[in-house]
């Protein structure tokens, strides 16, 4: 999609940012770079902040998030995105195993969390822990490092290839998601898009 109809998910992303969004440019995936998903420091290069690799390093330790797209407008905004198929690829837990970097990933979600005033919500290292650890990079790019970042997640609908959702379905569980996390309301609403696309308008458009 974001290969050869970026338009479609740009025009939703135009909903928010009033740019001119046909000027984003999504650095990953590329066909030429093997569709490849950058994380840690590498998805700062990509970026072309690679300047703050320090801070990330201290923030959170290897094999942080695995981005499933990445983008830039005018080097004044920045798009750190996660897709989701099916209603199951909502629920995670930490897979974290040594000490050290369960202590910094505890510690960087506490101080997200807090920083959200979603403190009460349910312990974000399990059922929705990659949210969680998203979220928690939207504060590092915003606060730490003074970014102009937005975190995108596309959820796809009527995907046939795995368990077809319709965007009722996405709604009903997001909404449910959102009230456990205690993040029905939050700082940074204005900086979370939630995108929905039909799987069918990918797919008519490419062979059109």
């Amino acid at each position: 999609m974001l290969n050869e109809k970026c338009d479609i998910l740009n025009q939703d992303i135009g909903k928010y940012i009033k740019e001119d969004i046909a000027l984003i440019e999504w650095v990953s995936p590329k066909k030429e770079d093997d569709y490849a998903e950058y994380r840690d420091e590498d998805f700062l290069k990509v970026l072309g902040i690679e300047k703050y690799k320090s801070q990330l390093q201290d923030f959170w330790p290897k094999a942080g998030p695995q981005w499933d797209a990445l983008g830039k407008l005018k080097d004044k905004y920045y798009f750190v995105v996660e897709a989701k198929a099916n209603i199951p690829e909502i629920t995670s837990s930490t897979q974290a195993k040594a000490e050290k970097s369960k202590i910094k990933i505890k510690n960087s979600l506490h101080i997200t969390k807090q920083f959200l005033g979603a403190s009460s919500g349910q312990n974000w290292e399990t059922g929705f822990y990659q949210y969680a650890n998203r979220i928690s990079h939207l504060y590092f790019l915003r606060e730490l490092c003074g970014l102009n970042a937005y975190l995108i997640f596309i959820y796809f609908c009527n995907d046939y290839t795995h368990i077809p959702t319709n965007i009722e379905q996405w709604q009903g569980s997001l909404e449910l998601q959102k009230h456990l996390m205690c993040l029905n309301r939050h700082k940074y609403q204005s900086f979370v898009l939630d995108i929905f696309i039909d799987v069918n308008e990918i797919e008519n458009r490419t062979s059109g």
